[in-house]
């Protein structure tokens, strides 16, 4: 959301580069359509107004130039925003089916709630894109919660709703017009998740699905700083404006001092596998679907050079309790995550574990897996038992060791391309008894 130092400005070579704060649609024209922050906005010939990307097979980018001429007038005057942010494009339905997208975006400025969330809308995701104005507006000096990071669902009626807010007063649900896209009401919305000021609040970029296996509705959410510490966190309701709690039953609206750096059930954190290239931040997520796969987009950045970000795609499963789970790799392309025969899932595996409490980057560690299974990569739900391997002494400051008891997990068991191995390897993401989620990915035999 800021312009980086040292950016490369030949834009045909970005792919998903310099994408933040992401989203993912796919047009009539059958391509997959990103908008991101423009976050280098201001850079010579990278014009602010909501960056586009647009890819065949989410696993190419190409940039294509910006979905607006520049900051709106009314959304500038309010903010003094040189830039957009976090633009949520989705698909309106209309009474004759006719095609109408709305991009609800934000315009800020960095440690400010003067702040505004506005609407363009078009018939088409290349454009061009009508701005409507402002939908909600918030001042630093009069609102104790910030008018950014849109993100709009239909409830199980049908009736669209809009969740906004940060670091300041938490994240809101508020609903909107089916006719206008506007808010129905004059009114900030519910409280459905905040941090304590003794983590500075740190909350933002929120999106919310309806799942209807379970008719409840899950929030992934993101905690913490962008620029080092992001991580996805998770929890569901029955109903859209909540209660949202995590997997160990804990209120997103109300954790304590004590409980701020372990609630919400994370998903995705910073990451290292033997040999790999070090994942920082990963964050600010939204969630897609084709067909019956369901995708996460989200930011991330590398560590060895922070300064640098794209937008990675990875599939998300769902355990057999119904919680999500995300692959330890981005996704690679149809046909990338399935073995040509069925492998024994027992064996040696390498694994992080997620523990909510530690915000940097988590180098994997040997474990051994015991399980009956076998896969071929179609994802399967699977009750897997985890031991550290008897040559990794290491602690993951939890106090597991290779003699410790072993990890129960609820977890599903799927095929994934391993960057490193250049091969389809098999994965596993799933939660144990604490509420903790491990995901690995299985060794490659030589």
């Amino acid at each position: 959301m800021h312009a980086d130092i040292d950016i490369d400005i030949d834009t045909s070579t970005w792919g998903a580069r310099h994408a933040h704060d992401p989203t993912v649609v796919r047009g009539d024209d059958g391509l997959w359509y990103m908008f991101s922050t423009d976050a280098v906005a201001g850079a010579d010939r990278v014009p602010a107004g909501a960056h586009v990307r647009t890819s065949p097979d989410l696993v190419e980018w190409t940039y294509r130039g910006t979905a607006l001429d520049g900051v709106p007038d009314q959304a500038q005057e309010w903010s003094g925003a040189s830039g957009l942010w976090a633009p949520e494009v989705v698909r309106w339905p209309t009474a004759d089916g006719s095609p109408r997208w709305h991009m609800y975006y934000s315009a800020s400025t960095f440690g400010s709630r003067t702040s505004a969330i506005g609407l363009a809308t078009a018939t088409d995701l290349a454009g061009p894109w009508v701005d409507r104005g402002i939908v909600i507006a918030t001042r630093h000096d009069r609102d104790g919660f910030n008018a950014i990071d849109a993100a709009v669902i239909l409830d199980r009626a049908g009736s669209p709703w809009m969740l906004y807010g940060s670091f300041f007063g938490g994240i809101h649900a508020v609903e909107l017009s089916r006719e206008t896209g506007l808010r129905l009401r004059d009114e900030p919305g519910v409280l459905i998740a905040r941090r304590p000021r003794s983590v500075d609040g740190a909350i933002e970029g929120a999106y919310v699905l309806h799942r209807d296996q379970e008719d409840r509705y899950v929030l992934f959410v993101s905690f913490d700083s962008l620029v080092d510490t992001y991580s996805v966190r998770v929890g569901v309701a029955d109903e859209i404006t909540g209660p949202y709690r995590d997997q160990q039953g804990r209120d997103l609206t109300s954790p304590s001092d004590a409980e701020a750096l372990v609630v919400g059930t994370k998903i995705l954190g910073g990451l290292r596998f033997p040999d790999g290239t070090g994942l920082i931040a990963p964050g600010h997520n939204s969630i897609f679907h084709d067909g019956d796969a369901t995708f996460m987009v989200h930011h991330v950045r590398f560590a060895d050079d922070p300064a640098q970000h794209e937008a990675q795609v990875r599939r998300v499963h769902w355990t057999a309790s119904g919680w999500p789970v995300v692959s330890p790799h981005p996704f690679a392309g149809l046909g990338t995550e399935r073995l040509a025969v069925a492998e024994p899932v027992a064996g040696e595996w390498d694994a992080v574990r997620f523990a909510p409490e530690v915000s940097t980057m988590v180098d994997s560690r040997r474990v051994r897996c015991e399980s009956v299974l076998s896969s071929d990569g179609e994802p399967v739900a699977a009750s897997l038992i985890l031991r550290l391997s008897d040559d990794d002494g290491a602690s993951d400051g939890a106090g597991m060791t290779a003699d410790a008891e072993a990890v129960v997990l609820d977890a599903v068991v799927f095929g994934a391309w391993d960057p490193v191995a250049e091969c389809t390897v098999l994965a596993f993401s799933g939660i144990d008894a604490h509420g903790v989620v491990w995901s690995g990915s299985q060794a490659v035999r030589s």
